[in-house]
C-alpha cells in the first residue's frame, strides 16, 4: 500500500514538501491501445518501485499504518470490500503488507503484490514477526510482481476480489492496472480502489491558501484535467535525494479506464481528513478539511 503505495513526495501521510525537480512535469504520453493484452503492452519500470523509498516510507507507514490508515483508509476499504473469512483477496500495491495483514487477521487468504523488493522483504519481516505467523492457515503470499502487468497464474480469474490501497498513483499504466485486476477475479469479482482524490490533492498542483480578508482557508487549484507524471522527492533539500513518480490522472480518465476494463463501478466515496487544528486559524482550517476530501474510494464489479 502507498501512499501512494497519498499524494505528496511522501506517500501522502504527513503534510506533503515538494522540491521543484529539474525537468518539468510532463503531461503524460497518449495511452497504449488498451485492446492490447497487458502482458504485450508493457515492461515493468522499475523506476516505480520504490525500493530506494522503501526505508523513508516504512518510517512513515510502519507495521500498523499510519493515522490516516487507522482512522480513515482501512476502515472505510474493509468496509467497501465486504470480504468474508475464507475469501480470496489479491492486494495489488501492497507495500509493506499493512492491509494485507489485517485481512489475514479476518481469516481472509491473501496475496500481496508489489513491485518493490524491498517493500515486500518488509512485509514478510512484518508478518514473521507478527502473531499471523503462529497461524499457518492466515499465511500471506507475498509476490514482487508489477500490479500493471500481473503474470498468467494471477490473472487466472481465481480470486473473490482485488483491492488497491493509495498505490495506483504509482502506477503508470492505469489501463494494465485495471485490466490486469479484471482478469484475476472470478465473474462477479469485486475491486476497491483507493487513491488520494484526484480533484484536490494533485502533487505540486495544489494548495492550501488562506483569505487573510475572509479568515477562510481554501485550495487551490492550478492544473486538473491535464494527466501528469510527476516527479517526487523523497527528502526535499538534501543532496542526492532519491525521488520517485506519481501520476495524475482526472476523474474521468480513472472512470474510463475501469470501464473499458469490464468493471462497473457500484460505489464511490470521498473522505476527509481526521486531524484537527488548534490555534488562530483553526477554526478555518477544519471547516476546509470538512469540505476537501483528502481521498477517493470507489468499489466495482465485474
Amino acid at each position: 500500500m502507498k501512499p501512494g503505495k497519498p499524494h505528496s513526495n511522501q506517500k501522502p501521510f504527513q503534510k506533503p514538501s515538494y522540491k521543484k525537480s529539474p525537468e518539468k512535469s510532463p503531461d503524460l504520453k497518449k495511452p497504449t491501445d488498451h485492446r492490447r493484452s497487458t502482458a504485450q503492452r508493457r515492461t515493468p519500470d522499475r523506476s516505480t518501485a520504490w525500493d530506494a523509498q522503501a526505508a523513508w516510507y516504512d518510517r512513515l507507514v510502519g507495521e500498523d499504518g499510519s493515522d490516516y490508515h487507522k482512522e480513515v483508509v482501512l476502515p472505510g476499504a474493509m468496509q467497501l470490500l465486504a470480504a468474508n473469512a475464507g475469501e480470496r483477496i489479491l492486494d495489488l500495491g501492497c507495500g509493506q503488507g499493512v492491509f494485507c495483514r489485517q485481512l489475514a487477521a479476518a481469516g481472509i487468504e491473501v496475496t500481496g503484490v508489489d513491485l518493490s523488493s524491498e517493500l515486500i522483504a518488509k512485509a514478510r519481516r512484518y508478518e514473521t514477526e507478527s502473531h499471523l505467523n503462529r497461524h499457518a492457515d492466515t499465511r500471506i503470499d507475498y509476490r514482487i510482481e508489477d500490479a500493471c502487468a500481473l503474470p498468467a497464474d494471477l490473472r487466472a480469474g481465481s480470486y473473490d476480489g482485488a483491492v488497491s490501497i493509495l498505490a495506483a498513483g504509482n502506477m503508470e499504466s492505469i489501463d494494465g492496472f485495471f485490466e490486469g485486476a479484471a482478469q484475476a477475479v472470478k465473474k462477479g469479482g469485486r475491486l476497491v480502489v483507493v487513491i488520494m482524490h484526484p480533484c484536490f490533492r494533485i502533487p505540486r498542483q495544489s494548495h492550501w491558501q488562506f483569505d487573510e480578508a475572509k479568515k477562510l482557508q481554501y485550495r487551490r487549484v492550478d492544473r486538473y484535467l491535464s494527466s501528469l507524471a510527476i516527479p517526487i522527492v523523497t527528502h526535499p533539500g538534501k543532496r542526492d535525494s532519491s525521488y520517485t513518480t506519481m501520476f495524475h490522472r482526472p476523474l474521468h480518465e480513472i472512470v474510463s479506464s475501469a470501464s473499458r476494463a469490464g468493471w462497473m463501478i457500484t460505489a464511490l466515496e470521498e473522505w476527509t481528513s481526521n486531524r484537527r487544528s488548534v490555534g488562530a486559524k483553526a477554526k478555518a482550517e477544519n471547516r476546509a478539511r470538512e469540505e476537501f476530501p483528502l481521498f477517493l474510494a470507489l468499489r466495482a464489479v465485474t
